[in-house]
């Protein structure tokens, strides 16, 4: 019975850590393609970040993608950006 549980806890984490790594990475490229995409008139006629997008791009990487992944598809959205599959 302990062999059991001890499995299907391993089983249960491992899960958790696979999908949170897929969300990390899909959360990743959105804030990739719309930092390539969206922002503003910069110096020397270049594009400068969005800070906003930067910001959501933090979150990605400190483990919130929760906040992040809506907030990078509605923006990509609003810019009539077609959103990456996952």
């Amino acid at each position: 019975m302990k062999r059991y549980c001890v499995f299907a806890l391993l089983a249960a984490l491992s899960s958790t850590a696979f999908a949170q790594t897929d969300d990390r990475a899909y959360c990743n490229k959105l804030g990739n393609h719309a930092s390539r995409y969206i922002g503003g008139a910069g110096a020397e006629g270049r594009m400068a970040p969005d800070l906003n997008i930067l910001g959501a791009l933090d979150d990605c990487n400190k483990g919130r993608t929760d906040k992040a992944i809506p907030y990078l598809e509605q923006r990509l959205r609003d810019n009539r950006i077609t959103v990456p599959p996952r």
